[in-house]
C-alpha cells in the first residue's frame, strides 16, 4: 500500500462570517441580506481541499477560550485533520467578517485577529513544532502569521517544500524576508503587486519578473475570471479558468486552488497540472454557497475535463 504523502500547516484557522446582500449594495446605507457563520482561515480552508484531495494533514493554528474555539476545534476533527493548535483561555478567537454583493462578489472584509501576531511567534519556537516539521512531507503556512514567525518556520522546513498563501495586499508583504525559501506563493494580483513592489497595473511577464527580482522561484497569481498566472524554473504560463456553471460565492476560491494545488504537486505532478487541479477545485468553491466546497471524484474529474491546459507565455 502506497503511504499518502502528509503536510503540516501553520495558520489560520478562525470563525469565517459572510454576509450577502439580497439587492443592490447602497454604500452608507442599511443593507437587506443574509449573514452565514462558517469556520474559515487561509490555512485551514485550504487544508481541507488537500485532505479531500488524498492528503494526510495536521493543522497548527491559534485560538481564545471562548464558545467561538469550540465551534473552530470542532470543524478541525471533523474535516479528519490532526488539531495541534494552542489555546489562549483568557484571549478571543479570530475572526473575519467578509460582505458580499448579490453576485458574490466582496465588498469589503474585516479581520479580528490580533491573537496571531501575539501568539504564532512563541509557538513556532516549541520544540514539539521541530518534531512536527521533520515528520511532514511538506509545510504549508499563511501570511496571518507575522514575519518573525514565518522565518522560523520557513528555516525549519529547510529540505522540505514550503507552500505559503498570500491572505490579502496588507499582510503579502510579510512573507518578503522568506521568498527565496519558498517552494510556490499563491497570490491574487493585487496581492502580487504588493510583494513585488510594482507598479498597480503591472501584469503578466513584467508581474513574472518583478516576483523573481524579489527572489520567489515559483508563485501562482490569481485575476478573478480571467487567467491564472503560474511560473516555475521552466517559465511563466497561464490557465484560463471555465466559465461558473452558476456564481454562488468567491469567498474561499482561492485557497481552494491553493489546497487542490498542494495536494496534486505532492502526487508528484508537474506545476502545470497541478494547476490545472487547482482551477477546478476554485470553480467548484465558486459554484458552491460554502467557503471549501464539497465534491466526489467524479464531479471533481468532470469539473477537471472543463479547465483547458496550460499555455505557455512568450
Amino acid at each position: 500500500m502506497v503511504k499518502s504523502p502528509n503536510i503540516l500547516a501553520v495558520g489560520g484557522a478562525h470563525i469565517d462570517r459572510r454576509g450577502q446582500v439580497s439587492g443592490p449594495y447602497v454604500p452608507a446605507a442599511s443593507n437587506p441580506g443574509t449573514m452565514r457563520e462558517d469556520v474559515g482561515g487561509g490555512a485551514f480552508n485550504a487544508l481541507r481541499s488537500i485532505v479531500r484531495r488524498g492528503v494526510s494533514a495536521s493543522l497548527l493554528s491559534v485560538r481564545g477560550g471562548d464558545a467561538a474555539a469550540d465551534t473552530v476545534s470542532s470543524a478541525i476533527a471533523r474535516a479528519g485533520i490532526a488539531d495541534l493548535s494552542a489555546v489562549f483561555l483568557d484571549r478571543t478567537t479570530p475572526s473575519y467578517t467578509a460582505l458580499i454583493d448579490r453576485d458574490g462578489e466582496l465588498i469589503v472584509g474585516f479581520a479580528d485577529m490580533a491573537l496571531y501576531d501575539l501568539a504564532f511567534p512563541k509557538q513556532i519556537r516549541r520544540a514539539k513544532v521541530r518534531e512536527v516539521i521533520a515528520a511532514a512531507d511538506a509545510v504549508l503556512c499563511d501570511a496571518n502569521l507575522p514575519s518573525t514567525a514565518l522565518e522560523r518556520l520557513v528555516a525549519l522546513a529547510a529540505g522540505r517544500p514550503a507552500f505559503a498563501i498570500a491572505i490579502s495586499p496588507a499582510k503579502a508583504v510579510r512573507l518578503a524576508p522568506v521568498l527565496g525559501g519558498l517552494a510556490l506563493v499563491f497570490m491574487n494580483r493585487r496581492e502580487a503587486v504588493a510583494l513585488a513592489g510594482s507598479s498597480a497595473d503591472a501584469a503578466g511577464q513584467d508581474l513574472v519578473d518583478s516576483l523573481r527580482r524579489a527572489g520567489l522561484k515559483s508563485g501562482v497569481v490569481t485575476a478573478g475570471e480571467g487567467p491564472v498566472l503560474g511560473f516555475d524554473d521552466a517559465g511563466a504560463f497561464s490557465i484560463l479558468p471555465p466559465p461558473p456553471r452558476k456564481v454562488a460565492d468567491v469567498t474561499g476560491a482561492g485557497d481552494a486552488l491553493a489546497g487542490a494545488t498542494v495536494a496534486a504537486l505532492l502526487r508528484g505532478l508537474p506545476l502545470r497540472a497541478a494547476l490545472r487541479e487547482g482551477v477546478a477545485a476554485a470553480t467548484l468553491a465558486i459554484e458552491s454557497a460554502a467557503a471549501v466546497p464539497v465534491f466526489t471524484a467524479a464531479t471533481f474529474a468532470e469539473t477537471l475535463a472543463l479547465v483547458p491546459d496550460a499555455r505557455e507565455m512568450a
